[in-house]
């Protein structure tokens, strides 16, 4: 039996982290958001519907998906949110069902979905994993780490769940607080159990 998990995480939470521990553990990991850039990219169906919806202004000179101007225009507004999501979730969805459906029997295969607190899909899963860390330790993460400005960190951090709807649908917490010792501790004990169910 395959053991289907859902692993989630704030921004800069660590849950990038933790999935290539999965992997390296030998779980399946689907990356929702390697998808999410695949299923946009030049000459897809997906990049077509994003140019119809959105308009041609999106496109870098090479024709592709302008990620940071797409990005500047969904985080601020909700309804630009959910029009792009409407476009892409379906098309990840479909790409995650034939990955998964290709993978061994008796496989932990994980479903990294850095939204899935927010798309509703928690119940489709015999677990979830939420790497979760304090709001200011994400904030200080993207500014520290990734050159963010505060105000952008918190507002993307503000565009997601928050931290209580993320804890609230997980049945396995990874306190990413401590060393990446701590953490691979923690993910090692996770992946035993899970992989137990297999």
């Amino acid at each position: 039996m395959t053991v289907r998990v859902g692993l989630t995480g704030g921004i800069a939470s660590g849950k990038s982290t933790v999935s290539a521990i999965l992997a390296d553990l030998g779980a399946v990991v689907i990356d929702a958001d390697r998808i999410a850039r695949e299923v946009v990219e030049r000459g897809t169906p997906g990049l077509a519907a994003v140019v119809e919806e959105f308009g041609p202004d999106l496109l870098t000179p090479d024709g592709d998906l302008d990620r940071a101007a797409m990005g500047a225009l969904v985080f601020a507004d909700p309804d630009a949110r959910r029009r792009l999501e409407a476009i892409v979730h379906p098309l990840v969805h479909r790409r995650s069902a034939e990955l998964e459906a290709a993978a061994p029997e008796h496989a932990v295969v994980v479903h990294d979905i850095p939204l899935l607190a927010e798309v509703g899909r928690a119940g489709s899963f015999d677990a979830v994993v939420v790497v979760d860390a304090p709001t200011e330790l994400q904030v200080q993460r993207m500014v520290e780490d990734r050159g963010w400005t505060r105000a952008d960190a918190e507002s993307r951090i503000g565009a997601q769940a928050s931290r209580e709807e993320r804890l609230a649908i997980a049945t396995h917490v990874i306190d990413n607080t401590g060393s990446l010792a701590d953490l691979r501790r923690q993910v090692e004990a996770i992946h035993a159990e899970l992989a137990r169910r297999a």
